[in-house]
């Protein structure tokens, strides 16, 4: 007999474009209500503040690698934990689709779990769910966005409405996460400006009024500069620092752990051990040695990225 998740992917695979329509429709709908309080976390705007408690499970890009999802849910034995009631929370950090060949699986799959278990499972938004409004328009998120082309090819002639539909989500995805004491979880980077918890829960509705939105999704943390500077990529910035060390001060946290960077180890660290990212999918067109996903015990301390090294999971 298939566990629940086998069972989430089968259904992934052989979905056809109404039944993964109703599902980001529901999923959606389900993201934009949370608010206030879901179980013992705190909702506030696109943020969610969680107590320093429990196991997590903390995985970054996926880019349609949906090969590497079931290594890590498979090897880390989470999925266990979670249906025994333990209090563990099962954290993405964003960019689902694009690149890899099962965008579309990858986001059923996400979002199914979400809809099974709400208070477990922690939905990020990355710079793949990200649209920039400039000159009163929308363009498109990151170059190659493949995921049209993904969902012609998967969804025939009825692409267009799974599209739609998965382009509403990502308004509903949180923009940040904050574990009380000890972390600042996002896809990208941080504003330089940041200075309380509102500039990244409501980062969302201010946007494009200012920055901080584009920052979050989009930034990267650099070893050569002190404050900001443009970044190759188009969009966000590259932060030194001056900039980390400031804003986890503000935040009363101690540890950036984020995405969106390719990691030929799966993870690298930076800001003398202030920033940790993940990179949790594998071929091409990354061609990492290995993927790499956390796995922390929410309640311990620690003083920098570098004592998590153990919890962090190669393969």
């Amino acid at each position: 007999m298939l566990d629940v998740f086998s069972k989430i992917v089968k259904e992934a695979l052989e979905a056809q474009q109404k039944e993964f329509t109703s599902l980001v429709e529901e999923a959606t709908e389900w993201l934009c209500r949370e608010n206030s309080t879901i179980g013992n976390m705190e909702v506030l705007g696109r943020l969610i503040r969680l107590k320093p408690a429990g196991k997590a499970l903390v995985i970054g890009d996926l880019h349609g690698d949906l090969e590497s999802l079931i290594d890590i849910v498979k090897g880390s034995n989470f999925m266990e934990q979670i249906q025994k009631g333990t209090v563990a929370r099962l954290i993405f950090l964003g960019d689902y689709g694009d690149r890899g060949p099962y965008s579309a699986e990858i986001y059923y799959t996400v979002l199914k779990l979400k809809l099974l278990y709400p208070e477990q499972v922690l939905l990020l938004r990355g710079n793949h769910e990200f649209f920039w409004i400039r000159g009163g328009t929308d363009d498109l998120t990151p170059s190659p966005h493949d995921l049209p082309m993904q969902f012609e090819v998967r969804f025939g002639k009825n692409s267009s409405e799974a599209y739609a539909c998965i382009r509403r989500l990502f308004d509903c995805l949180y923009t940040a996460a904050l574990v009380e004491g000890q972390y600042l979880l996002v896809h990208g980077g941080i504003p330089k400006e940041a200075k309380t918890v509102h500039d990244f829960a409501f980062a969302n509705a201010d946007y494009p009024r200012n920055h901080f939105l584009e920052d979050i999704v989009w930034s990267d943390p650099d070893e050569t500069i002190v404050e900001t500077s443009s970044s190759p990529r188009g969009a966000g910035k590259l932060f030194g620092a001056a900039v980390t060390t400031r804003v986890l001060q503000e935040l009363g946290v101690k540890i950036i752990v984020r995405g969106h960077e390719p990691c030929e180890e799966g993870y690298k660290i930076n800001h003398a051990g202030k920033v940790l990212t993940l990179f949790s999918r594998k071929g091409a067109p990354y061609f990492n040695s290995f993927g790499g996903y956390l796995e922390v015990d929410l309640s311990a301390e620690f003083r920098g990225a570098e004592e998590l090294v153990p919890c962090i999971h190669k393969f």
